[in-house]
């Protein structure tokens, strides 16, 4: 890789981590043109850069603003960039997402969305603080294959297992796989709550998916 292509890399992170819009969506314009891998920029620069917004937010260096300021940034720069990724197959299934009834921290959210973008899922996102049985009523009108769920608060992520209880109780359990992530979840309270799989990141989120589709 030439230093002009390592600049683009370190560049368009920088942007992410600033908050300049018009710098990310410039260098992902730039990357391109140089013949830049569109997904590598996506996963080592985009994801990266907010990977470093969010350890900055945790150690209160960064607050709501500044994330949010970054997670424009990052989709712009996505948004340029997943036109060109070369997918390894075709559409690859359609993801119902959105952050749990009670919960309005969508960030993280917003990152598995774009990252399932990229890697050829058609997302459904309903937003933040989504009603229970929308997650269920939304999944039967789009025929989705998965419902993903996010949470950020201990008190909200109960509403998981409600949605849960509700594909049971109408009988299409079997029609959709539920997948979880967000700071109160994890691995074993995915099995607790009768969800099939977790994620702990965006990364492992699209690996998840990809297992189910």
């Amino acid at each position: 890789m030439s230093s002009v292509e390592k600049e683009i890399f370190f560049n368009l992170e920088k942007a992410i981590v600033e908050g300049d819009e018009k710098a990310a969506k410039g260098l992902a314009e730039e990357g391109l043109k140089k013949g830049l891998d569109p997904n590598d920029l996506i996963m080592k620069s985009c994801l990266k850069g907010m990977e470093i917004v969010g350890d900055k937010y945790k150690r209160r260096e960064y607050f709501i603003p500044e994330v949010l300021l970054s997670a424009g940034a990052m989709t712009d720069a996505v948004d340029t960039l997943r036109p060109h990724v070369k997918l390894e197959r075709g559409p690859t299934g359609v993801v119902v997402i959105g952050t749990i009834e009670g919960d309005v921290h969508d960030i993280g959210k917003n990152i598995v969305k774009i990252m399932l973008q990229a890697g050829g899922f058609k997302v459904i996102d309903l937003g933040r603080s989504v009603i229970l049985k929308d997650f269920v009523e939304k999944a039967k009108e789009n025929n989705a294959n998965i419902i993903a769920m996010s949470a950020l608060m201990t008190t909200t992520s109960p509403g998981m297992k409600k949605v849960v209880d509700m594909l049971k109780e109408q009988g299409i359990r079997d029609k959709f796989k539920v997948m979880i992530g967000g700071a109160p979840t994890s691995d074993d309270y995915a099995k607790k709550i009768g969800a099939d799989g977790w994620a702990k990141d965006a990364v492992m989120a699209v690996d998840v998916a990809r297992k189910f589709c």
